[in-house]
């Protein structure tokens, strides 16, 4: 009689496709080889350090007046390479965002010093050229040199007397004399003049304005500016009544080199300091703004 082969006895080894776990390597560690060393060093960024340097140029010529154009030109290079430069892949950043950053301040700077070269040309060319000429005491004139705010000469503290030579560039003005207490006049002059408020009067300011520009065109009149400056501060432009005075000066009319208009001006003013104010003056629109005493 024949003994059945059982299962495990050791006679026979196992397949296998009878044991799967064998096939699946069970029992048996897996091996992993050890992954490769890593380069964690950035590489140069070669557009970042041209987009750095290029900033750096920029930001220099754009604080030189002279040279304003090189920086205008520069910043916006280098704020497009530092753009770029950032997105460069394995590349290092740092530069790109310095040459960012230098860019943009550089751009802020820029803008201030061309803004402060703008008003310094257009203050050399348009204004700060007010020279005052001041009566001397046998009625002629003596020398005075340029409005000087640091001498306190024309201010509403110190103004300069009745009969200065005010001159710019395209304009002289003189303020021949100012009549106080002119109320009857003024209201007699025009049957629309209005009499002045309570505790307020009329005086009258007659004044010469003498084109000395170039234009071909002329210039009127309208562009010398007179002013009131009452004892507190205020100002008083003459609008304020619209009182038309006698033998008014003809602010219309246009003068060409040499020609001069001259005539009166009303204001309003308070009664109680009429004789402590001041007129302010400025010879042309871009003249400096002087002040002349009413008495």
């Amino acid at each position: 009689m024949t003994t059945p082969e059982l299962p495990g006895d050791g006679s026979q080894q196992p397949s296998p496709h009878q044991h799967p776990q064998y096939a699946q390597g069970a029992g048996v560690p897996p091996y992993t080889l050890p992954a490769p060393p890593t380069n964690t060093k950035k590489q140069l960024n070669i557009v970042g350090l041209i987009a750095l340097i290029t900033a750096v140029l920029g930001f220099i010529f754009a604080c030189v007046p002279g040279a304003l154009i090189v920086g205008w030109v520069l910043l916006p290079i280098a704020f497009i390479l530092a753009i770029v430069s950032l997105f460069l892949k394995d590349k290092a950043k740092w530069m790109g965002v310095a040459a960012l950053i230098t860019s943009v301040v550089g751009t802020i700077v820029g803008v201030v010093v061309f803004t402060a070269v703008v008003a310094t040309s257009f203050d050399n060319a348009f204004g700060g050229d007010t020279k005052v000429v001041q009566p001397s005491k046998g009625g002629a004139t003596e020398s005075g040199g340029k409005t000087d705010a640091s001498a306190n000469a024309g201010t509403r503290e110190n103004p300069y007397p009745i009969g200065s030579v005010i001159e710019s560039k395209d304009w002289r003005v003189v303020i021949n004399s100012v009549t106080l207490a002119a109320t009857d006049a003024v209201v007699s002059a025009n049957q629309f003049n209005k009499a002045p408020a309570a505790g307020s009067e009329y005086i009258l300011v007659n004044y010469s304005a003498t084109y000395t520009g170039d234009d071909a065109n002329g210039q009127m009149p309208v562009f010398v500016s007179l002013e009131y400056v009452t004892a507190d501060g205020t100002t008083v432009d003459g609008t304020k009544t619209l009182a038309v005075a006698p033998e008014p000066i003809d602010n219309m009319s246009t003068l060409y080199k040499g020609a001069t208009a001259t005539g009166n001006k009303a204001f309003e003013v308070p009664s109680a300091t009429a004789g402590q104010g001041v007129l302010a003056v400025r010879a042309g629109m871009f003249g400096d703004k002087v002040f002349v005493a009413t008495k």
